[in-house]
């Protein structure tokens, strides 16, 4: 297993070992010692399994008190995965990171407490799965709109499909008071 920071120091691009032969491939999604030794200390709760079709964007999301970790990989398809440090006072407050990762090209991104999260679909389906480090709470949830200007993120899609609730997200500024909860951590 390789661990690369990413442009974000904190959020790590994890490239695993993989086995391939005639059959398929082998690999492991986890490893809690391989993860410890690579610096990657975290106690994952819950695993989650997204499905979603071309165009769509899940994002950008984070929870305040219960802030997770995440671990994310894609098992079918492909996505662009972003990260969005929204700790005050961090030297990379309100910056992102993207990563394409792919079923074909195994990576796994890995994003602390105290980043946003979200991905766009660039194949026809994908499915995520990820790991977190806190449950999830519905009445802790905190959201970014994902084309807010003063983010900037450049998402390879234009017109994405939305939900609802993403569709409704505050613009970062007006979320901003709402991440003073990370400066102490």
């Amino acid at each position: 297993m390789k661990v690369t920071p990413t442009r974000l120091k904190e959020v790590l691009l994890v490239q695993p070992d993989v086995f391939r032969d005639d059959r398929g491939f082998f690999l492991e999604f986890y490893h809690e010692a391989r993860f410890r030794e690579a610096g990657i200390a975290v106690r994952f709760v819950q695993d989650n399994h997204s499905r979603s079709e071309r165009g769509t964007l899940r994002g950008l999301h984070g929870q305040l008190r219960k802030a997770q970790a995440k671990l994310v990989r894609v098992i079918v398809g492909e996505v662009f995965d972003v990260a969005v440090d929204v700790r005050p006072g961090s030297p990379t407050f309100g910056q992102w990171v993207g990563e394409t990762l792919s079923a074909q090209t195994p990576k796994f991104l890995y994003i602390p407490p105290g980043f946003l999260h979200g991905f766009c679909v660039l194949s026809p389906e994908a499915e995520l799965e990820y790991k977190c480090s806190e449950f999830y709470d519905r009445g802790d949830e905190v959201g970014v709109r994902w084309n807010d200007p003063d983010l900037a993120i450049d998402w390879p899609v234009r017109d994405p499909l939305l939900s609802t609730k993403d569709r409704n997200l505050p613009a970062f500024k007006d979320a901003a008071p709402l991440f003073e909860v990370y400066r102490s951590k």
